[in-house]
């Protein structure tokens, strides 16, 4: 299973590379280059996430005594896609300005009005980033929670399940033991009953001689 996680590794680190580099040539494109090299990045990073959830599934089902490393790892591999994700929202950003001053013109003919209102637009759009930049972090947080408490539980039920086993035996011992214990009573009240019967025996036997030997006086 850990070739087939690393084989995921291997693919997300080229990807990511790739992303990267394409993200910092987005602004500096010509218009028609810009808008197929941001198409194009769309899809790797989709093609990033799905790697990412493969992974995930093969941490899955590494046993819990084995999988903190794995989990470690995917933690850095999602904060870099966050990283990548972020980066990438902003040469867009970048690059929808400057698509703008293209379709407004350089020559200063634009009107204040449409540049206020451009302003507005990214401080709206870089306000609505940053809160899902947070929300996504709050997720990743509670996210990783919910692995974590999946781990414990299943490291509990191992325990109950091993403890189980445990008294399961402990109560076969005690149940033979019961067993030889009700068997050593009966030879034991076998035996006193058997004692009994000689020492009565011996006693009846003792009178008849004491009364024979009076008769013969």
């Amino acid at each position: 299973m850990s070739s087939d996680f690393e084989g995921y590794e291997q693919d997300f680190a080229v990807l990511t590379a790739e992303i990267t580099g394409k993200i910092a040539r987005v602004p500096r494109l010509p218009p028609d280059e810009k808008k197929q090299m941001v198409a194009n990045v769309e899809k790797q990073l989709e093609e990033a996430k799905e790697l990412l959830e493969q992974m995930d599934l093969e941490v899955r089902e590494i046993p819990p005594q084995s999988r903190g490393m794995y989990s470690n790892r995917m933690r850095s591999y999602k904060q870099e896609m966050g990283k990548l994700e972020t980066d990438f929202k902003r040469s867009r950003i970048a690059y929808s300005d400057e698509v703008r001053n293209e379709l407004l013109g350089d020559d200063g003919n634009s009107s204040e009005n449409q540049l206020i209102k451009l302003r507005e637009e990214r401080a709206h759009l870089l306000d609505n980033t940053e809160r899902l930049e947070r929300s996504s972090r709050r997720l990743e947080a509670g996210y990783q929670i919910a692995v974590e408490t999946e781990q414990i539980g299943q490291e509990m039920l191992e325990n109950l399940s091993h403890d189980r086993e445990k008294i399961q035996r402990a109560r076969e011992r005690l149940r033979e033991t019961d067993a030889n214990l009700g068997k050593s009573s009966r030879v034991l009240t076998g035996m006193l009953r058997r004692f009994q019967r000689v020492l009565m025996d011996a006693k009846l036997n003792y009178l008849k001689i004491n009364s024979t030997s009076l008769a013969g006086l």
